[in-house]
């Protein structure tokens, strides 16, 4: 290699220079304006923003029980038939392979979302989808079943996907829909750093407050505070991995200040400190914590058995229950992925004049493959992470960002217990910034346009709100369509949109329906 100055993006000698033509061309590395170094920055810093479901996810899938009182695992959580004293040897085993399966199958997704996509967008099991199928489906039949309705959305999003479906229903979103989705989801991802940061936390007499008791005086806050001062100063002045040294040296931080003061995660009465830290403890976990992952949930679902009822009888009741189920699943993978990669597409400025990305198809492809795998390794349907908006603005253009943030999920199988060093307040600085850079697109929106303006507006405030990329698309989506009928343009209205609005009623209204399925 010759010499360059600091910060310039190595030159390859001729020797080497076929050797790295056919891995950019792949990339399209030079092509998208890009370079290998920024390419790792920005995968290192979509990996750390999405760090957090490794400690998410097997929390929610790793502890809930299904119908018979057992664990994912399949192991009984309870040691007492009245379900008073829990098996905590169970519960950590429990937790652990759903730690490791949820690290595996985040990594391979990934990969192939880098190799074949090539966009920089992360995978893992989805947080929301989890909480689903933990809490609402689990309870009332068998875990592998219960994965069996996740296998079953994968199945039937891929076919969506392969006869061209998904695609047509990307290009059918009229254009302002678009932009109001990327600035939606700025706004999503700017109250979910908040949240996680506890600068937002449940309100008593009002659904919000700020800090604990209307005050930032938590050690775990100031943390973040400092590590967003620490960002903003990084970012203004242009300094290249800004936001990856952010969440390290905040990281740090946060370390010192527990090795100090050592923040309880719990109080005395063993509930909850709401003075610790959101999520993970930042510090070292010690050798014994490093063990051989073990993977015995892949391969652990039933898809047939998801049809019938908790006793495993099919009936009518069972299947359209089911049905309904995988509706409201598929609606919100759906779309949540076409919120996603729209954010990340316009954040790189990677969209076409036709607001599409390159290799859409494959994308799409991808993200309903990922899907499935999820349900297939009981961790949850997989789906596109709107955290990959966070590597974008770090300098990821290409699926190369995708397959190092990919390969550091395979370290975490192994090296779980260092990952679970960075606390949410080290990541949640990011978040909130990226949300302001998403955010500036509102401009491109028409406001005097009322037609364009008005579902635009709902889908933004929808997001936040309502804490759902999905109900912000499914909002303005029907809002757009009861519009241009008031106006007398029904006609003018793209098909695939009247027929995904009519599905998006449905899905605001399941309960209802499932009600009346129930005949309750």
């Amino acid at each position: 290699m010759v010499s360059q100055s600091p910060g310039e993006t190595p030159v390859a000698s001729a020797d080497d220079s076929a050797k790295l033509s056919s891995f950019n061309r792949w990339f399209s590395i030079t092509a998208r304006g890009s370079s290998a170094s920024r390419e790792v920055r920005g995968g290192l810093v979509t990996f750390f923003t999405m760090a957090y479901i490794l400690a998410l996810n097997p929390l929610i899938i790793g502890t809930a029980v299904d119908s018979r009182g057992e664990l994912v695992s399949g192991a009984p959580k309870y040691l007492d038939a009245a379900h008073q004293v829990v098996d905590q040897a169970a519960v950590g085993h429990s937790i652990a392979m759903v730690a490791a399966a949820t690290a595996l199958v985040a990594g391979l997704m990934t990969i192939l979302m880098g190799i074949v996509g090539r966009f920089p967008i992360g995978l893992a099991a989805g947080l929301g989808l989890n909480a689903m199928i933990a809490y609402v489906i689990a309870p009332t039949t068998t875990w592998p079943r219960a994965m069996g309705m996740i296998a079953v959305e994968g199945i039937i999003i891929t076919a969506l996907v392969l006869t061209g479906f998904r695609e047509a229903v990307f290009r059918a979103v009229p254009n302002e829909l678009r932009v109001a989705i990327s600035v939606g989801i700025g706004l999503f991802v700017t109250f979910v750093g908040l949240v996680d940061a506890h600068v937002i936390t449940p309100g008593s007499g009002t659904p919000v407050q700020l800090g604990l008791n209307g005050s930032l005086s938590t050690w775990p806050v100031l943390i973040f505070v400092i590590g967003l001062l620490v960002l903003l100063f990084l970012y203004v002045r242009k300094k290249r991995g800004s936001m990856l040294i952010a969440i390290i040296a905040t990281t740090v931080l946060a370390m010192i200040v527990q090795a100090v003061v050592k923040v309880p995660a719990t109080l005395s009465d063993g509930t909850t400190n709401p003075a610790g830290w959101a999520l993970n403890v930042p510090s070292w976990p010690g050798l014994a914590a490093f063990k051989l992952p073990d993977l015995g949930l892949l391969g652990r679902v039933d898809i047939i058995g998801a049809f019938a009822n908790g006793e495993g009888h099919f009936t009518a009741a069972s299947i359209l229950t089911t049905v309904m189920l995988v509706f409201s699943l598929l609606l919100a993978d759906f779309f949540d992925t076409v919120g996603t990669v729209v954010a990340v597409g316009s954040e790189g400025q990677l969209l076409n004049s036709e607001g599409e990305p390159p290799r859409l198809r494959e994308i799409l492809l991808v993200d309903s493959i990922a899907a499935l795998a999820g349900g297939l390794a009981s961790t949850s349907s997989n789906t596109s992470y709107i955290e990959s908006t966070a590597g974008v603005a770090e300098g990821a253009r290409t699926g190369f960002a995708s397959v190092v943030t990919g390969l550091a999920f395979l370290l975490a199988v192994f090296l779980s217990p260092l990952t679970n060093m960075v606390p949410a307040e080290a990541v949640a600085p990011v978040l909130v910034l990226v949300g302001f850079l998403m955010m500036q697109q509102v401009s491109e929106i028409n406001w005097n346009h009322l037609v364009d303006a008005i579902p635009a507006f709902f889908t933004i405030v929808f997001m936040p709100f309502a804490y759902s990329i999905t109900a912000g698309i499914g909002a303005g989506f029907v809002i757009f369509v009861l519009l241009k009928v008031f106006q007398g343009k029904a006609r003018h209205v793209h098909a695939l949109m009247w027929v995904v609005s009519a599905l998006f009623v449905i899905y605001f209204g399941q309960g209802v329906i499932t009600k009346w399925i129930a005949g309750t």
